[in-house]
């Protein structure tokens, strides 16, 4: 964050606003920590402050501190519209466009607050007062830690902050292995560390907590791989059946599509999952190199993200959605744009 925005938004925080966090639709690591690290912060230097989750998110993140604190709209909607309304000041974390806050976009599209927008990816809206965008930063707690030293609190980082803001970092990058884990981002996580964060306590809360449903349905999902060896591409998909077989909760499939690339030659890997409850068919990209799959996805699947992870969505069949992927694959791939150079990396 540069000067001038840090002392914008200091001026907004001295006035002693209603404050309301929110992370975008179906909350991942980055989106929880982000936004629990900033409702931590603020909470103590005596603000007031509530985080929304305009969906629930996964119970391997509930661990984190005040997860509990968290509104989740569709379980308290007339409190959560009620506090936007009344909220004189609102950051948006881990998204650029409210439509990726559904079902509360409307509700943030009416409210006469001051936005804040704090993200990392590519293509930010124009909605926010305060815009700290930088696409190339590895995760959006990366970008709360620099809010934070911009703002001469670095001091005020404790362990509970550390915390949350070390889990959205190390979940977004893939356990420090995606191409935007850069020399700053090991330094923010040693001085997380520094602070009190627990990284292998936290491993284990996120990444060994799975039930015996998780296990067996991620073996099911496996067991359906296809790998396309021409155009170096992995990909899955779950149906609504299957979710049901294995008793699906929230945040089972996270993760899922990254297996793909553990294939040597692989360079893209995707998964398709039907979503009865929004008559959605949801698509995760992922790739290795420079194979940009945000722009895949937002040319072909009404979404977006950043060159390596980015995702998408189609309201046709799960075998149509498939169908048109194997269509426009080779299409994508044969674009000169498809790889981007190596310095946007």
């Amino acid at each position: 964050m540069n000067k001038q925005d840090s002392k914008s938004l200091q001026a907004l925080l001295d006035k002693r606003p209603i404050i309301t966090i929110i992370p975008h639709t179906s909350p991942d690591g980055d989106a929880i920590g982000s936004t629990l690290g900033l409702y931590h912060f603020l909470k103590n230097q005596g603000h007031d402050v509530q985080v929304i989750a305009p969906t629930d998110f996964p119970d391997f993140l509930k661990w984190m501190p005040e997860a509990d604190q968290i509104l989740i709209y569709p379980n308290q909607e007339s409190r959560a519209e009620q506090r936007i309304a009344d909220s004189s000041l609102i950051f948006t974390l881990d998204f650029n466009n409210l439509l990726r806050a559904k079902p509360l976009t409307s509700f943030l599209q009416k409210s006469l607050a001051t936005f804040v927008m704090i993200d990392h990816h590519q293509q930010p809206d124009t909605y926010a007062t305060i815009t700290y965008s930088d696409e190339k930063a590895s995760s959006t707690c990366e970008l709360i830690y620099n809010t934070i030293v911009s703002l001469s609190f670095q001091e005020a980082i404790d362990q509970t902050i550390a915390t949350c803001l070390y889990t959205g970092i190390m979940t977004d990058t893939g356990g420090f292995r995606f191409s935007m884990t850069s020399p700053q981002t090991h330094r923010v996580a040693a001085v997380l560390l520094e602070k009190g964060a627990n990284c292998v306590q936290i491993a284990s809360e996120v990444l060994d907590s799975y039930s015996i449903d998780r296990l067996q349905l991620l073996g099911t999902v496996l067991d359906g791989l296809t790998y396309l060896k021409e155009y170096k591409t992995a990909y899955m998909s779950v149906s609504s059946k299957i979710l049901k077989q294995f008793n699906f909760r929230k945040g089972d499939t996270e993760g899922f599509v990254n297996y793909g690339l553990r294939i040597k030659e692989a360079e893209l890997a995707v998964i398709f999952i039907e979503n009865e409850e929004d008559n959605l068919i949801k698509i995760s990209f992922r790739s290795k190199t420079t194979l940009d799959v945000n722009l895949l996805a937002r040319m072909y699947f009404n979404g977006g993200g950043h060159i390596n992870a980015a995702g998408g969505s189609m309201s046709i069949s799960l075998e149509d959605t498939i169908a048109y992927f194997l269509e426009v694959l080779p299409k994508f791939l044969s674009l000169p744009n498809a790889y981007q150079p190596m310095d946007t990396l």
